[in-house]
């Protein structure tokens, strides 16, 4: 299929799919007039990779875990993909709690911020 069959069968873009092809997670072959072609299987190939992207995974990690799709009975294969898995869940979980600190900062400065709007709307405090 051409990239805008597999855009419409996916619900990505064109311009996604070519930038997954530019970091290797797709591969397609070219007509002799250059047009990207690509086989059926690669639709759930796509649906895996948008996952991943959701995940909050880069495009890097992804083409690092993908192998365990293609050789999923290669032990080693699917033991780095575990590994970075988890530490990319890892690297999240951080994130969350910086996050978590940040809005807690917030919360104090709002707080703040509704005390001296009461006192300039006349209100008690």
């Amino acid at each position: 299929m051409r990239i805008g069959e597999l855009s419409r069968r996916t619900g990505v873009s064109s311009r996604s799919l070519r930038y997954y092809e530019e970091q290797g997670l797709l591969t397609s072959s070219r007509s002799d007039a250059g047009q990207r072609h690509y086989s059926d299987t690669v639709v759930e190939r796509v649906a895996l990779i948008r996952q991943l992207f959701d995940a909050g995974l880069s495009s890097r990690v992804i083409a690092s875990v993908l192998p365990c799709v293609e050789t999923p009975g290669d032990a080693g294969v699917v033991e780095e993909a575990f590994a970075t898995m988890t530490r990319e869940r890892d690297r999240i979980d951080v994130e969350i709690a910086r996050l978590i600190e940040a809005r807690d900062a917030l919360d104090v400065v709002i707080e703040a911020n509704n005390r001296h709007r009461a006192v300039l709307a006349g209100q008690p405090a």
